[in-house]
């Protein structure tokens, strides 16, 4: 590539205590648990929810099949960079890693990735009630592509498997809005004047709803993406064998002036310094009457002992602009998911590790127990205790279950998606910050030519 991107608890008597060993005998087909015993495996995680309640189960998973894991774990400001870096030293270390979809755009044209198609469909690799179809399809759609920028996913090489997604939309403190007489809103008006309303609701420091707004990539993808989409805003288009960059279009000169006037008005003090960590942290600090972020992001703070509001949070979806209808709702997909590195010396033994971490067994545990609430297979969604304990949260498993219509990654895949989204940040923090722009039009006018400029070398087959 002419660039190279470097951005980049509970417990429930009908749930298990411990995670059910996978059956060790070979199966019909000659798989074998023990197959690689003796081999030692070096994985990288992000620090989050998803990758603690692997490391939990490391133990078990050493003894299941003699594979020992050496791991380290990273803060999310610095993971990616440290990733990257270890990636393209081409040594084979690690040879597992925690990735997201969108880095997929990067990793698998830069040969970064394994396909692990060959894996799944190899009976002596891969265990009988492996059960790739249970995966819900916008999870492990999502992680597939054919690496020919501006192609949706969903199609081409399966180049990771999920830990858990997370759908964005709407979260609020019920204490907070019963003691203020506030609704929970449903449209885009309804919200501006609630957030308003909602303003030093407790004096000074708190505020009505909790964004991120730190100058970065991550900053776009969550709530302000999952509004932009259903607002009808795109990225970018394919044109005569290129992509145009969309972001001068009408609807996104509305919603992203809206968004602005949105945490002006009503969102963090801090705002510019905000990544999910603080906005959530807010919303369960009883700081923020609201959080617009990804679904789980507000659920880790309701959960009992989670925060000093636990209990008090319950979920919405997506607020919709005039003249929109829930068939409109857009919800922006995250996807935390295990992959393979292609310079592995140990390919094999990693696939066992990517297959056992992402089985049925341990998505059970995980999606309980391991309060990893967004499971990625359907037959936890529907199990009973993953209904009895998620449930519990109001409205969280509704919300996702409308959500979920029309969720997928609303992004234009390309390699240089992290220079553009966090070009695309910088511009959005300015607005909010600054007076370098008369208006938010000239400011998307002038952004629409940037990122024309960053992917034109980029041919469309």
């Amino acid at each position: 590539m002419k660039k190279r991107v470097i951005s980049t608890m509970l417990c429930a008597a009908m749930v298990m205590t411990s995670l059910a060993v996978p059956a060790m005998a070979d199966d019909a087909s000659g798989f074998d648990w023990k197959a690689y015993d003796g081999t030692t495996l070096n994985v990288m995680f992000n620090e989050h929810t998803y990758s603690k309640a692997v490391i939990e189960k490391i133990p078990e998973f050493e003894e299941a099949t003699g594979i020992k894991v050496e791991y380290s774990t990273t803060p999310e400001s610095n993971y990616f960079d440290k990733l990257n870096t270890a990636l393209s030293s081409r040594s084979g270390n690690p040879d597992v890693f925690m990735t997201g979809a969108y880095q997929i755009w990067e990793y698998a044209p830069a040969m970064y990735l394994e396909d692990l198609d060959p894996y799944v469909n190899d009976p002596a690799k891969t265990a009988e009630d492996y059960d790739y179809d249970d995966f819900i399809p916008a999870t492990v759609d999502s992680l597939r592509w054919d690496m020919v920028p501006g192609h949706a996913v969903g199609e081409g090489s399966l180049w990771a498997l999920p830990m858990g997604w997370e759908l964005n939309n709407l979260s609020y403190n019920k204490r907070i809005f019963e003691e203020k007489g506030a609704t929970l809103p449903t449209t885009t008006d309804e919200l501006m004047e609630t957030a308003v309303a909602l303003n030093e609701f407790d004096g000074s420091g708190t505020y009505g709803i909790a964004v991120r707004g730190s100058r970065e990539w991550a900053t776009i993808h969550p709530g302000y993406m999952s509004l932009f989409a259903t607002w009808g805003g795109k990225d970018f288009e394919i044109e005569d064998g290129k992509l145009v960059c969309k972001l001068d279009s009408e609807e996104a000169i509305a919603m992203t002036d809206y968004w602005v006037q949105l945490i002006k008005q009503a969102g963090p003090p801090q705002w510019s310094t905000y990544t999910w960590y603080q906005a959530s942290a807010d919303l369960g600090a009883g700081k923020a009457a609201m959080l617009f972020d990804a679904t789980s992001a507000a659920y880790f703070q309701n959960v009992e002992g989670g925060s000093a509001e636990s209990g008090n949070i319950a979920w919405g979806t997506i607020p919709l602009p005039e003249g929109k209808t829930e068939d409109d709702m857009k919800a922006n997909v995250w996807i935390w998911s295990l992959a393979m590195n292609a310079d592995s010396k140990n390919k094999d033994a990693a696939w066992y590790f990517i297959q056992y971490f992402t089985n049925k067994e341990f998505m059970e545990w995980s999606g309980t127990e391991g309060a990893c609430a967004d499971t990625p297979r359907q037959s936890v969604m529907d199990g009973d205790a993953y209904k009895a304990i998620v449930g519990k949260a109001d409205n969280y498993l509704e919300s996702i279950n409308i959500l979920s219509k029309n969720a997928t990654i609303q992004f234009t895949p390309q390699p240089y998606f992290f220079e553009c989204t966090t070009t695309w940040a910088e511009t959005l923090q300015d607005l909010v910050t600054s007076d370098k722009y008369a208006s938010t039009e000239e400011a998307m006018q002038q952004l629409k030519a940037q990122l024309d400029e960053v992917v034109s070398d980029l041919e469309v087959e």
